[in-house]
């Protein structure tokens, strides 16, 4: 086996770990909200969805269909992903030049990092980002290192893959495009294996934007609601890099610093090879301050950059220093440790309540929530679901006979519908309809809106729209986000035919 071709050890044991620490946790609290859609959507699969693209959708259906549904099994990719992600950014700092120590700094700079243990720990496509824009930078390196310009073939492959994961991968091509024409590299543009790169990433890509087209570009309407709604938390620039710092952890910022530097500055010509990548890692730092996007987009970035720093402060540390490198690890960990409890369900709810207030510690907030007594969006997430499912079925019951056939269960939004969806068969439910993100597409069933069971909607709402209407249950989850605290309420009848009056249900936001 070649020098290049071997893993060392250290760099195996960092990848396990990444993936048994996600594993250890799986099951600590409960389901996540967008993880109850995205099992809804494995339900129906297509090539697209409202507010993502296919491939979390078929994920989750083929975790479904391999492991079950338990939390393990729905976690149990997005937990292998981290320990790739571990990996990879491991031997990436090997193309570039790194030896042992350099690999080991670069995968434990993800290990440690408390974004990449928030992200990894749950079934959403934030989980795999990291896999992809590393993959992506991994195989430019090799273009570049070995000048095998077939490789865009693969590029191509892992692009077009990446876009049916989320569409940010447009944005990585994006940087990685300005920066081939800002650099030396700009030569490969004239030879036809990356335009075949590109033509397999777009055909890839393809199915999903017919799918858009024909439903009417949805996701495009979604995205100019929520800008209109001012759903989301913008940052400063100030903040956005604040949240960069504390959350690729912040004895990891010298290792990001040294790996933009050593893009752009690096003193020898065989860094300067590499600069594409710090173009792109440039594009994308200010596209996101400038569109107001949220801090944790940028974070799939960072393993090229940490890969690229490993071998800077290597060579920096070989002889002079040698002695900070095992402090530093040390420093790596224990703020990785400190941290952890906030991006992963380390502690029982009420001793994180005890510790965030002991410790000042919290994740930013990305929307306007009220998110309980946790003060955090994620963890409020994955708190009340089957209770909700099990109220919204002992009012179902409660109901007579004759009127249980013939009423419907209306969620307000995807995470009530992907609840009773998921929770409500053991509770006697039937699948619920909402005019929430893809639901709408889903359509109403043969509901006609003689009588309905109103989840998450306003009481003020539902008498709007009924003749009729009772309250017959009550929701609350001490844990739960204060927007999943709600009335059941029977509405018997419509004021309208449902069927008629389904295209006004629409809401994307």
């Amino acid at each position: 086996m070649s020098k290049a071709a071997r893993t060392p050890p250290v760099v195996l044991a960092l990848a396990g770990a990444a993936f048994v620490v996600q594993m250890l946790t799986a099951a600590r609290y409960g389901y996540f909200r967008d993880e109850l859609y995205y099992l809804d959507c494995a339900r129906h699969l297509a090539w697209g969805y409202v507010d993502q693209p296919p491939l979390i959708a078929f994920i989750a259906w083929t975790e479904r269909h391999l492991g079950g549904d338990s939390l393990y099994s729905v976690r149990f990719l997005p937990a292998l992903a981290a320990g790739l992600t571990v990996w990879l950014t491991a031997r990436l700092a090997r193309l570039l030049g790194a030896e042992t120590f350099g690999q080991a700094i670069a995968g434990l700079a993800i290990l440690v990092a408390p974004g990449y243990l928030l992200l990894s720990h749950l079934l959403t496509m934030n989980a795999f980002e990291p896999l992809f824009w590393t993959g992506g930078a991994y195989l430019v390196a090799r273009i570049i290192q070995t000048g095998n310009q077939k490789l865009w073939l693969w590029f191509g492959l892992l692009a077009g893959v990446g876009i049916l994961n989320k569409w940010s991968m447009l944005f990585w091509g994006a940087g990685l495009a300005l920066g081939l024409v800002l650099t030396q590299q700009r030569r490969v543009l004239a030879q036809r294996w990356i335009w075949l790169g590109f033509g397999v990433a777009m055909v890839i890509w393809l199915p999903n934007i017919v799918w858009n087209a024909q439903h009417g570009w949805p996701f495009f309407e979604l995205m100019a609601n929520v800008r209109a709604s001012g759903r989301d938390v913008t940052r400063g620039p100030f903040a956005f890099l604040i949240d960069q710092a504390v959350f690729m952890n912040l004895f990891t910022t010298p290792l990001w610093f040294a790996g933009a530097w050593w893009y752009f500055f690096g003193v020898d010509q065989e860094s300067r090879r590499y600069r594409v990548l710090g173009w792109t890692y440039g594009f994308l730092l200010v596209f996101f301050i400038a569109s107001g996007g949220k801090s944790y987009y940028l974070w799939p970035v960072y393993p090229m950059l940490f890969a690229a720093g490993a071998v800077g402060v290597e060579g920096w540390t070989a002889n002079r220093v040698r002695v900070l490198r095992p402090i530093w690890m040390v420093a790596l960990i224990a703020w990785g440790a400190f941290f952890a409890p906030v991006a992963l369900p380390i502690l029982s709810p009420e001793t994180y309540i005890e510790y965030t207030h002991r410790t000042h510690l919290a994740p930013p907030q990305i929307e306007h929530q009220r998110t309980g007594p946790l003060g955090q969006q994620i963890y409020a997430d994955m708190f009340g679901w089957d209770e909700m499912a099990r109220e919204i079925g002992r009012a179902y019951a409660s109901l007579p006979a004759d009127v249980r056939a013939k009423t419907g269960i209306v969620a307000h939004g995807f995470g009530e519908a992907g609840a009773v969806d998921f929770f409500g068969p053991k509770y006697g439910l039937p699948s619920a309809i909402s005019g929430h993100q893809t639901y709408w597409i889903w359509g109403p069933g043969n509901y006609t809106g003689e009588s309905l069971l109103f989840a998450g909607d306003s009481g003020d709402r539902v008498r709007e729209l009924c003749e009729n209407v009772d309250v017959v249950g009550r929701v609350h989850h001490p844990y739960s986000r204060e927007d999943e605290h709600f009335n059941i309420y029977w509405c018997h009848p419509l004021r309208w035919n449902l069927q008629e009056i389904w295209p006004q249900a629409k809401h994307f936001d």
